[in-house]
This record gives structure tokens, sequence and C-alpha cells, in this order.
């Protein structure tokens, strides 16, 4: 591809090796979280939400239980002023969640921003700006020193003004496009402002480490933050935040290296919504630690209901393929994946309920809202004689003998293939029981009845023949001997039966009984049968006329062809 020689590196290394985070395997405890969804993802709207969708995305964001949330950039326009004020002024944010608010470093933004805050119970004021080589070089053209006294200047207002308001408020500073700055400069930089600040235990401070656009594979930066972790001043009081975009699509990798190199606190955004290929996904984030065992500190049992609100407001939509949340992320169409996922179920319910081990699902489904009627098991030309089978055993009850699951996955591919098209559940069932249960013709059984003659049966069969009610006669050893000798010496039928199975319906009413019969016709071709009834036995001849009429019906067809 042409054109690649114009780049070259614009991030930095540490000065030093910082390395740790390699020793570490995974993440053991959720980071503080922030959800800034209403102003990051706000601001990257076509459209942005209008007063009643933020409020609404708010409680969306407090019931998930979000305990810091951004609400927007106060300072820059009046719906982001106006909609802080309702919050505070209608009593809409719980006493244990904090607001934030977003500010440059600029006098007057700064005093917007505090009277926007003012009555706020609990409130971070994120102070930033930006420190990178190119924003030094390029749009402010300043040195070193006159940003880091931007910066400086920032802090000491804030602490100004904090005291003169007497308000519950914390702070939180940014270098922004702290991926391009010099990591050594950006270390001084929050370092100057940390001791304008001067953190305690009882009042620590935010230091946010931003990767306003990716520049650098996941590894660098997890450098970067352990470098700044091991080197920055009042670390003990001091709550390192992360706050990734994902240019490069490395946004979650970024986040979770970031947090084993000593990150405290992550920023983000549902779904990753924000400018350009947005912001790090925090319930990607928050559900990769739920599928290692680790509580993230979020609820996200509704899945369904948060993607609903999610694009109610934000006119957004979540991809089909997006982590935990798509429509299709816990889809199995191959059938191979079918069979391990049907196999892995019933293991795990013979053998170790309290542990999720199912192969090709790292989550269960129903974790997050999702059921297995709609949402994993999908049929369609791909599809194998597991997922069919498992399809009809786990929605309505079908236990199918392991012969039969062949012939009707592929009897389904078929149909798939020639439709151009899933078939849904409900289809897969109406289907299978047209083909295979209760078919009526050309004979129609209305009634029979049984009596013993010393060891052997003797069966009367009301039947209706190619139109004809008649009633026919048969003996045999047992009930489905006699019933078959019967059809065989009164309708000129020959035929084997050659499996039997039943059992008790598991799905919808469980006084009925399912009969599967397979019989071998004149022509040498076996054919199955099933049958419910609430009696066993009536289920079983159902089963046996549905086999003999799909054998006869198919013979004459392929006569008269």
């Amino acid at each position: 591809m042409k054109g690649y020689e114009k780049y070259k590196r614009q991030y930095y290394m540490p000065p030093e090796n910082c390395m740790d985070w390699t020793q570490k395997e995974y993440i053991e405890k959720a980071p503080a979280w922030c959800s800034v969804d209403l102003r990051d993802g706000n601001q990257s709207l076509i459209i942005p939400m209008s007063l009643e969708e933020k409020i609404e995305f708010f409680k969306l964001l407090v019931d998930v239980g979000f305990k810091e949330i951004e609400v927007g950039f106060p300072a820059a326009s009046e719906t982001e002023y106006e909609f802080l004020r309702t919050l505070i002024e209608e009593d809409m944010i719980p006493d244990d969640v904090t607001v934030q608010v977003l500010t440059q470093a600029r006098e007057h933004i700064i005093r917007k921003t505090f009277e926007a805050v003012k009555g706020a119970k609990n409130a971070v004021i994120h102070l930033y700006n930006s420190t990178s080589f190119a924003q030094r070089e390029q749009v402010f053209k300043k040195s070193k020193e006159e940003i880091l006294n931007i910066a400086v200047e920032g802090a000491k207002l804030l602490k100004q003004l904090s005291e003169e308001d007497g308000g519950n408020y914390r702070f939180e500073y940014s270098p922004e496009s702290f991926t391009g700055t010099e990591i050594d400069y950006a270390l001084d930089v929050c370092n100057a402002v940390l001791d304008i600040w001067k953190p305690t235990a009882d009042k620590k401070v935010i230091i946010n480490l931003p990767v306003t656009v990716e520049l650098s594979m996941p590894h660098v930066y997890a450098s970067q933050i352990e470098y700044m972790c091991k080197h920055m001043n009042y670390r003990e009081n001091v709550i390192v935040s992360l706050h990734p975009h994902n240019d490069r699509g490395c946004g979650v990798a970024d986040t979770e290296l970031g947090i084993l190199a000593g990150a405290d606190r992550i920023e983000g955004t549902l779904f990753g919504n924000g400018e350009r290929t947005g912001n790090v996904d925090i319930i990607t984030l928050a559900m990769n630690m739920y599928s290692m065992g680790v509580d993230p500190q979020l609820d996200f049992h509704d899945m369904p209901h948060i993607v609903e609100v999610y694009e109610n407001v934000t006119r957004m939509k979540v991809g089909m393929r997006q982590p935990y949340a798509g429509q299709l992320v816990f889809a199995a169409f191959s059938g191979s994946h079918q069979d391990a996922i049907a196999k892995g179920m019933h293991y795990r319910d013979a053998h170790d309920p309290q542990h999720w081990t199912v192969p090709y699902l790292p989550i269960d489904p129903r974790d997050v809202g999702r059921v297995y009627e709609t949402d994993v098991i999908r049929i369609n030309s791909q599809s194998g004689k597991g997922g069919v089978a498992f399809m009809l055993e786990e929605y309505y009850g079908y236990e199918l003998p392991n012969e039969m699951r062949e012939e009707i996955g592929y009897f389904m591919k078929d149909i798939s293939d020639k439709q151009h098209k899933e078939l849904l559940p409900n289809e897969v069932k109406d289907l299978f029981e047209k083909e295979y249960r209760n078919v009526n013709a050309p004979f129609e059984m209305q009634d029979f009845h049984f009596k013993r003659d010393g060891e052997n049966y003797i069966c009367d069969i009301n039947v209706i023949a190619d139109g004809i009610e008649q009633t026919i006669t048969g003996k045999g050893n047992g009930r489905l001997d006699a019933i078959s000798n019967a059809l065989r010496d009164n309708l000129q039928v020959s035929f084997d039966i050659m499996d039997y199975k039943e059992h008790s319906l598991s799905k919808g009413s469980t006084s009925k009984a399912v009969s599967y019969v397979k019989i071998n016709d004149c022509r040498n071709i076996d054919q199955w049968g099933v049958g419910i009834h609430e009696d066993i036995i009536t289920s079983s001849v159902k089963a046996l006329f549905a086999a003999l009429n799909r054998a006869v019906s198919q013979r004459r067809a392929s006569e008269e062809a």
C-alpha cells in the first residue's frame, strides 16, 4: 500500500525499562469506573442528546452501578449547563454518585464550570490541557515550560475557587494527548499539578492519562503507565486513571494492560461510543473480568434493555457482533459448533452445574439477559444435526433418537438452503411436526382396542384408508406388533419396525408422552414417525402411522413420477 513512508513513530517510550506488568496473569479486582457517555460520548453524536434523553441515559448509568459519571462540559454549551443544573436542583443525583465536569485550563471556562457545579453534593472538576509534542509545535506554538505553566495556573485557580466555594470537590488532571507526549515531560507536568493540590489520604487526586489518539501497540502504553505509577509524586494518594480511545482498535487491550501496569480507574463509554473510532468500551472490559470470575461491580444482567435505551437516546446502533451485546455474539450456525455447544450443555447439567465450561460460549448468555431460544443455536444451511436436535430438545422437549438426528438435520439444512434463509425455532418445530408427527394420510387411525389372547394381543383398529372407513384386526406378541400385523394383513403394506423410543415430553404439558418409530418399508428405505398423546400406547400407535404414511406417500409419489 502506497504512502506508508510518511508515517513514523509518534509515541515515546519511558526512559527506563518498565515491564513488571508482564508478570501478572489477569485483572484481580475491578477498577473504579467513570462513564463519560454524557460528555465524550455525547459530543461524538451526529445529533447530541436532548435534555430529556441525557436524563434518561443518566438514570440508566446509575442503575447499571456507575458511581462516577462525567455529565458534560458545562462551560461549552447551554444544554450542558442546563443538564447539570437540572440534576442538582431537582436532586436527581444519588448520594453515592459523584458527577464529573470537564474544563479546559482557561480562567473564564474554569469560573463558568464552578458556577455550573455549585450545590452538587459530590463532584470532580476535571482539568486538562494538551501536552503532546505535536500540539505544542503545531497548534499552540509554545515551549514545554509554557505548557506546564498553563497546567499549573489552572490547578491553582481550581484550588482557589474550591476554597472560596466550600463545596465538596475533588480534582482531576489530564495531560491531553498523553500518548504523544515525552513520558518524562508528562511526569513533570503531572507532578507540578500535584504539588499545587497536595493530595492526602482523605482527599485524593485523580491523574488521568488518556490515549487521546492511539499511537502505539498496547504493551507500549502499559510501559508508559507503569513508569508514571512508579515515579509520580504522592502516589499513595493519587488515583491513576486511564481514558483510552480506539483509533487502532486496541482500546480494550490498552486498558487491560494499563490496569495490570498499575492504573486504578477507567473512563469509558457503553459500547465504545466516542469520537472517531470511539472510546474504550466499558461493557467489554467489565464482562471480560466477569468471564474470568471477577466481579466487575457493574450490572449488565439485562443487556437487551441497555441496548434499547442506548440506541434510543444516541441514535447509534449496536453491531450484531459487538462483544457480549450484539444480537449474534452467542449464535452458532456451524454444525460442529452447535454439536459442541449441545454436548457441553448436557455435560454441564450432568457433571458440573456450578461451573461454566461450555465450548464456544465464554459466558452463559442468560447472565446478560439473553435466551437460548433466539440467541444461541441458529439454523441455516451451514447447520448440523446437533443444532437441530438441540433446538428441538432445549426449546420443545423432543429427545430425538441418535439415528434420527442426522436425517432431520439434513432435512432442515435443505429447506434453509433452498429458501436462502435462517430457520427460526418455531419454524423448525413446525417443519418437524408437519413432516414427522401425526401424519394422517393416506391412512388415518380413528380408534383402536386391545384384548388378550393368552400371551398375545388382538387389536381392532378403526381406520380411514384412502377415504374409506373400515375396521381391521391383527394379532401379535405385543401391542405394536398386533397393530403392525393388522396394517400388513389388511392394507397391503409391507414394513418392519426397526427402532422404537419413548419419553415424557419435558416442555409444555408434562402429562404427554412422545414416541418415535422407525420402519423399513417395501423399498428397503427407513422412515421415521413421531406421535404425541397423553397415553403412551396411543402415542406409539400415532408414531407408527406417521412413519407408514410417510413411506406410502413417498412410494406413491415416486411411482407417479
